[in-house]
């Protein structure tokens, strides 16, 4: 089994499969080492930078259509920060995985999940902004925080529906006394049943790039040529366009380069030559550590894009140690008094839409 193929892809799945060159086997090792160093600080960041922002668009900010959709990504990016532990482990001990059949499944399930939910999330946050600018006054009579939960919870059952042949295909296996693999079986259809594999393959890759990519760019194409046309539209859309528009194009660039070379895998012939592995699978590992990476970015790009966001995290912060300082010290009225109008300025401030 190798991390080569779009169904067996997790971190936790990275090259479990001994190479009989040496010179790959060495590269193989080099990178795992350089991964648990990669998902050791993506997960501390993920995990620390997602749930601050499901903390303020949860609990902080007033609830809007796109705080909606900032929540489920950030949820779908906050588990999947959290499950690489899982994988930390899997690499630290030399590539095995003792965590037993069920996490097995689990772990690769949730990781896919989280690249389905995230992609089809932005597919939905497009086709809002798309009607927006096209239809807006169907769009301001049906476009509402309630039909846009109602939405993310479908995104995300066909996201757990797409999955749920991966639960099913990852098993694991003692390979030697001390090692078990974690690995799926659809590598098995890749030299029993090419076609099957192949369909696999190629399915994965159109549900989760090429299908949800031309959606994105046909809506913004046909936003960007409304916003052309109309500069009153545009100076109305200029602040949430730039951050969505930056949150799409940080995803592709993260997940592009993984979905393409999987594919040229799959319909192109590699010759066996040992120059061409070794190029092919630095190229594998990198595209590999950049779909890692990604789910820590999205908070950086809300704090670095969006002035009220990063005045509610300030206000969050703040608001944390302010209840610190109360435990230890007795307020006076006049002291009271003034931390409760601070509070009413800032309920005030939460009116307006992300």
């Amino acid at each position: 089994m190798t991390a080569m193929t779009p169904e067996n892809f997790s971190p936790s799945n990275t090259s479990a499969a001994p190479d009989v060159d040496e010179s790959l086997d060495n590269l193989r090792q080099s990178f795992n080492i350089i991964s648990i160093a990669v998902f050791s600080l993506v997960s501390l960041l993920g995990v620390l930078g997602n749930g601050l922002v499901i903390w303020v668009t949860g609990f902080r900010m007033k609830k809007t259509v796109n705080t909606v959709w900032y929540l489920n990504l950030a949820v779908a990016d906050f588990i999947f920060a959290a499950f690489l532990p899982f994988s930390v482990t899997f690499l630290a001990l030399r590539l095995h995985w003792p965590f037993g059949n069920f996490l097995c499944k689990l772990d690769t399930t949730t990781i896919s999940l989280n690249m389905f939910a995230s992609v089809y999330i932005l597919v939905v946050i497009s086709v809002d902004r798309c009607m927006s600018v096209v239809c807006p006054v169907w769009t301001q009579n049906h476009r509402n925080v309630r039909n846009a939960f109602y939405v993310s919870l479908c995104v995300w059952v066909l996201a757990l529906i797409v999955n749920i042949p991966y639960f099913f295909f990852m098993h694991t296996e003692e390979v030697s006394k001390n090692t078990t693999y974690c690995f799926s079986s659809v590598e098995d259809f890749k030299y029993a049943t090419p076609s099957v594999f192949h369909t696999i393959s190629i399915t994965h890759f159109l549900l989760g790039f090429a299908v949800p990519f031309t959606v994105i760019v046909t809506c913004y194409a046909v936003i960007i040529h409304r916003l052309r046309t109309n500069r009153n539209l545009a100076s109305q859309s200029s602040r949430p366009f730039k951050v969505i528009a930056s949150i799409i194009v940080t995803f592709f660039l993260c997940w592009g380069p993984y979905y393409i070379i999987d594919l040229i895998q799959v319909v192109v012939f590699i010759p066996p030559n040992e120059t061409f592995h070794y190029a092919f699978r630095i190229v594998l590992y990198v595209s590999e550590n950049l779909v890692i990476l990604h789910c820590c970015l999205n908070p950086l790009l809300y704090v670095f894009l969006r002035q009220d966001f990063k005045a509610e995290i300030q206000k969050s912060i703040l608001k944390v140690l302010e209840s610190a300082f109360q435990e230890e010290e007795t307020r006076s009225p006049s002291d009271m008094k003034s931390v409760n109008t601070r509070q009413s300025r800032e309920k005030s401030d939460l009116i307006t839409e992300v």
